[in-house]
């Protein structure tokens, strides 16, 4: 096989790498990592030489070291001193006094995200997470719903990236915080988006919204803004409240609208409560002899494997907009 054949395009190889070709082609016009050879037409094709120091590239900024440098030194080739300078930046160079090497090994391996078996674009996100690119991750994010739609992308690719973060923050004493950070607020960015990336079904009329509010305690809101971007490309209309809704909050919220169902997320043992539950589902409104109660729908890992009697649980985001979508009883 010859050297033409055997080399790729910027596609493959951004596929291959996780990156976007924009990335690519930023790396090449600012840093000089661009291909050694171009085809006619001067259409990029990158050896198994050039990708290798793309890696290298991708290996050194996920550990943390500006791109700049980063540049220099996957260009440069020079194992040893990229190695040095990534135990410069996190803090474990071989110097430093009273580190105990076992300790050195695990954080070496830090800058990796135990993912497991999960779809290819879970990696390419979670590389430009470490990265702290946020230009790639935003732009992966909004391609993947707009091509694939919210609830598998959210299943398939946001949580399990998510999970990965999350673990590896609780591994590695309090470090990617700041990754977490981002990559949730990315994906918060293009949940509050997906009606600008996907076609809406038309507004249900006459229907009585959805409240989504979490617990008074409970400040995770990721799953609700969830739910309600996916109730909303499904036209039923929401009342989002967000985090920390106090109870006499939610009463009132609930008594001025008259919802349909009223979801209340605990992410937390800790915060979830049977008698705020109660309290809403006790809750009546509407004229003498046509009394109306919403459905409340307990949700969350908060509130374990089973719902108090009397609620109805939902164990997916999918069986949530199942429920929800159907016409509730006036």
């Amino acid at each position: 096989m010859n050297d033409s054949a055997a080399a790729l395009t910027s596609g493959a190889v951004a596929r291959r790498l996780g990156v976007s070709p924009t990335t690519l082609r930023s790396w090449d016009r600012r840093y000089g990592l661009g291909p050694a050879a171009r085809t006619q037409g001067r259409h990029r094709r990158w050896t198994p030489e050039d990708i290798a120091v793309l890696e290298h590239m991708c290996r050194l900024t996920a550990s943390g070291i500006p791109p700049g440098e980063a540049a220099r030194l996957a260009a440069d080739g020079s194992r040893a001193a990229s190695e040095q300078a990534t135990a410069e930046v996190t803090g474990e160079a071989t110097g430093e006094p009273g580190a105990p090497p076992a300790r050195r090994s695990r954080r070496d391996a830090s800058t990796v995200l135990p993912l497991g078996d999960v779809r290819q674009e879970c990696r390419g996100l979670a590389r430009a997470a470490v990265r702290l690119d946020a230009q790639e991750m935003q732009s992966r994010l909004d391609s993947l719903v707009g091509e694939h739609g919210l609830v598998p992308v959210w299943d398939e690719v946001m949580v399990p990236t998510l999970r990965a973060v999350g673990r590896k923050w609780e591994l590695s004493d309090d470090r990617y915080v700041e990754v977490e950070h981002l990559l949730s607020w990315h994906i918060s960015t293009t949940l509050r988006s997906t009606h600008l990336l996907r076609p809406r079904t038309a507004p249900l009329l006459d229907t009585s919204p959805v409240l989504l509010a979490c617990m008074p305690d409970e400040q995770h809101t990721l799953p609700l803004e969830a739910l309600n971007a996916a109730l909303n490309e499904k036209g039923v209309p929401t009342l989002m409240l967000g985090a920390v809704v106090p109870l006499e909050a939610l009463v009132a919220a609930v008594r001025r609208t008259g919802p349909s169902a009223v979801v209340l997320w605990a992410q937390a043992r800790a915060t979830a409560g049977e008698a705020v539950a109660r309290r809403v589902a006790g809750m009546e409104w509407g004229s003498a002899g046509a009394r109306r109660r919403a459905l409340v729908l307990p949700s969350g890992p908060g509130w374990g494997r089973s719902v108090p009697s009397g609620f109805t649980r939902c164990g997916s985001l999918r069986d949530a907009i199942t429920l929800l979508s159907a016409p509730q009883p006036r």
